[in-house]
């Protein structure tokens, strides 16, 4: 299964160094290509230079949160079919709903492992690619 990922665009949006590098390790093994965004503003800058097939967003960040981030993304008519993947330490359904009432795709929760962040990846870009 090593680089069956190949060519998709992954952004992960998190302050959390750990939280980035982590991701950043497991999807380069897959041949992902990983653009990193540090907050909000950051990630909202990237997703316009970099265009990423689906998009990870921590909720708990400075500036602008992920909630606010996701609104952003998902009310422009060019990225509202980019799957966002909302990230958090908080599994709480009140989290999920928040999530799903600003346009979140999926929800996961921290920490993820790589076989959970993979699937996912796999699960939402699946149906956008053509197979080789």
């Amino acid at each position: 299964m090593e680089n069956d990922l190949a060519g998709i665009k992954v952004m992960v949006v998190d302050d959390s160094n750990t939280i980035r590098r982590s991701a950043e390790i497991f999807l380069a093994h897959s041949g992902c290509e990983v653009i990193l965004a540090t907050d909000g503003f950051d990630a909202m800058a990237k997703v316009i230079d970099y265009q990423p097939d689906i998009i990870f967003l921590d909720i708990v960040m400075p500036r602008l949160d992920g909630y606010q981030a996701c609104m952003l993304i998902k009310k422009n008519p060019r990225y509202q079919s980019v799957p966002v993947i909302m990230l958090s330490s908080k599994s709480g359904l009140f989290d999920r709903a928040r999530g799903r009432m600003v346009g979140s795709d999926e929800y996961l929760t921290k920490p993820f492992t790589k076989e959970a962040l993979l699937d996912t990846v796999r699960k939402h870009t699946s149906k956008n690619r053509v197979p080789a």
